[in-house]
């Protein structure tokens, strides 16, 4: 057994603890977005953190599979070496299991969202963790684009509620990218290797996508005019006119021209357009996908995407489907760039003496009844400490009533911040303190 000395007291690579003030930003952030999908109309659905190791796999792609953090069989099973479990990859796979197994209790359209932590076995880096919170927000049910349109609204309604600005949609759509391989005369066995190549374009730019389409056997030629399209002064345009030579490609563009057109003036502190080559990497998507990337860190914050054939999987009946993800993780980091207020309790209730203990307590218990945070001083210790305490808090006001006061029947309230002290009746506490702090 180690000894305590030989005990690391790092958490695991990729993951993280969070303190005080850093939970107190994440439970704002995560009420924010819950508030803004909530007014959207969408329900609440959560899932348990690990799932059948057949229900995942095969829904994500050629990373996927590798990247699932597999569970061994337990107990008398444990020396197999076999795995039966994983944690879940993302919360869409289980969205689906959901709908297969409960589709009858669940009202169609279903409009759920849920947030909550996935995991990867991802190399750990900036903004990249093996443990991280995804919010999504999803329709099953519709195959209306309006289904669409409207988890990229909510998605975009929630970054403008965290303050965030600066970002654009990058739209496209799987159906516009299966007539782009159409168009160049690829065989549609390869269509899976072109748009894994065609999605790095940002990443690995022109020639290094031109090079892995080699390497996964596309012909020549089709790398050639595709090299062409996309080195154009305005590829957009050269990539739309090869579309509308392929009918698969007609109906992408119709797709993505009719979500843009719906959210017109509906993306607050961005801006919607189309992406040529964007793909997203998940193999379940059947029609739109989109992205939300910072301008200012040129990093994907939320995307999403059409899977009319996922459920199916489950439930041996296709159901149309369509969602959002936030990235709150990238997200986080952007908001913790920004000036953020102090996150404490509104109060801290001092207690100055054993015999008033139990005023104290009532008193805290007085100012959280009328809403605000009251916390309740629980060590031992002089009242130095006691304010000490309140500043590290970051709390604004301290409530102090020692003999003396409770005697005369008043309290002294401190603003931390300033200084200032005041006494008042002991009756006219809530008002005050929802003046002072107002």
């Amino acid at each position: 057994m180690s000894s305590p000395a030989d005990l690391s007291t790092d958490p695991a690579s990729g993951t993280r603890d969070f303190l005080p003030a850093a939970m107190a930003v994440r439970h704002r952030a995560f009420d924010t977005i819950r508030a803004v999908f909530d007014a959207h109309g969408f329900a609440p659905l959560d899932t348990p953190s690990f799932e059948r190791l057949d229900v995942l796999t095969g829904k994500y792609g050629e990373e996927g599979d590798q990247l699932m953090f597999k569970i061994l069989r337990r107990g008398e099973h444990e020396d197999t070496g076999e795995a039966d479990l994983a944690l879940r990859y993302d919360l869409t796979v289980p969205l689906a299991r959901v709908v297969a197994r409960y589709g009858s209790q669940l009202v169609t359209p279903f409009k759920r969202y849920h947030v909550a932590p996935v995991w990867r076995a991802d190399r750990p880096g900036h903004g990249r963790y093996r443990e991280f919170f995804q919010c999504d927000v999803d329709v099953v049910g519709s195959d209306s684009l309006v289904a669409d349109a409207s988890t990229i609204a909510a998605a975009s309604d929630a970054l403008a509620a965290l303050g965030l600005e600066g970002f654009h949609v990058q739209l496209n759509s799987r159906k516009a990218l299966r007539g782009l391989v159409a168009a160049h005369g690829i065989d549609p066995a390869l269509e899976t290797d072109t748009l894994v190549a065609l999605d790095k374009l940002d990443k690995i730019g022109l020639d290094g996508v031109l090079a892995e389409l080699d390497q996964r056997g596309i012909p020549g030629a089709a790398i050639d005019t595709l090299g062409s399209n996309l080195a154009a002064s305005d590829p957009a345009e050269a990539v739309r006119e090869r579309l509308e030579s392929s009918a698969d490609g007609r109906a992408g563009l119709a797709e993505v021209d009719t979500v843009a057109s719906l959210l017109d003036d509906l993306v607050p502190g961005g801006t919607i357009g189309w992406s040529p080559v964007l793909a997203r990497g998940l193999s379940y998507y059947t029609g739109p996908v989109w992205e939300f990337v910072h301008d200012g860190l040129d990093t994907t914050i939320a995307s999403g995407g059409r899977y009319d054939g996922l459920v199916g999987m489950f439930s041996g009946n296709d159901l149309p489907a369509t969602g959002s993800s936030l990235g709150i993780e990238r997200i986080l980091l952007l908001l913790a760039e920004q000036e953020q207020a102090p996150v404490g309790p509104d109060v801290v209730v001092t207690v100055m003496d054993d015999d008033g203990a139990a005023d104290a307590m009532a008193t805290a218990a007085e100012l959280r009844a009328a809403g605000f945070s009251a916390d309740l001083w629980v060590g031992t210790g002089k009242f130095g400490k006691q304010l000490k305490y309140a500043d590290r808090r970051d709390a604004r006001l301290a409530v102090i009533a020692g003999a003396r006061e409770r005697e005369a029947g008043t309290v002294a309230v401190k603003q931390l911040a300033s200084g200032d002290q005041v006494t008042i009746e002991r009756s006219a506490l809530v008002d005050h303190v929802r003046s002072t702090l107002a």
